[in-house]
């Protein structure tokens, strides 16, 4: 053995893994390489709408004449919009909790409400987009309305891939149960969920809140 090979070996007591350099201890588990690649991917989708958010603050003054922010928003609808999405994701948070203590029942409960939570929102957000159309104030009426059909839309569009991603997460609980996998796949559920909200909550100040 040559000294190279005899200085890249660690001297430690077999077994003693705490002895062990980091990076001398091999490939990283399964659950710290998914952690770390969805939050990269949540980053990335941040920056999405940190991007629609700067376009929206540019544009939302070139109305072309039309009518403004305030003149369309109804405060009223949004703040029932808010508090179905903000209300799933504490749903969301007790289905998670419950699918850590392998509860299958509540896991299930939990997270359906966080499914019908999920679908109130949309729905309410459709009819608000439909609304808006219908008087005249489509996208393609003035670059205000472009910018804020663009970023309130790609939210919707995350929610209902979200949707769509929690029912597979509700059949997999039912087929392979409370596996390491599937609990990997509902904790990055959840951190899409979460980070939904998070969104939502700067949608609801900057674009809703902020009209003017």
């Amino acid at each position: 053995m040559s000294v190279v090979e005899g200085a890249l070996i660690p001297q430690h007591v077999p077994g003693d893994v705490a002895s062990v350099p980091l990076s001398l201890r091999g490939p990283a588990p399964t659950r710290v390489v998914a952690g770390f690649g969805f939050w990269l991917f949540l980053l990335s989708d941040i920056l999405i709408f940190a991007a629609l958010f700067a376009a929206y603050a540019v544009l939302s003054g070139e109305t072309a004449g039309g009518p403004t922010a305030a003149q369309l928003f109804d405060k009223r609808h949004v703040f029932m919009e808010t508090a179905c999405l903000l209300a799933s994701s504490v749903t969301c948070g007790f289905g998670s909790l419950a699918a850590q203590r392998a509860e299958r029942g509540a896991t299930y409960f939990w997270l359906a409400v966080t499914f019908v939570l999920g679908v109130l929102f949309l729905r309410l957000e459709v009819s608000e987009f439909a609304g808006m159309v219908a008087a005249g104030a489509g996208p393609s009426h003035s670059a205000f309305l472009s910018a804020f059909f663009t970023l309130v839309g790609t939210h919707g569009l995350h929610v209902t891939v979200g949707l769509a991603w929690l029912v597979v997460m509700l059949l997999q609980v039912g087929t392979l149960g409370f596996q390491p996998m599937v609990g990997r796949r509902l904790f990055c559920f959840a951190l899409f969920w979460h980070a939904l909200d998070i969104v939502w909550v700067g949608v609801f100040t900057i674009v809703y809140l902020g009209a003017h």
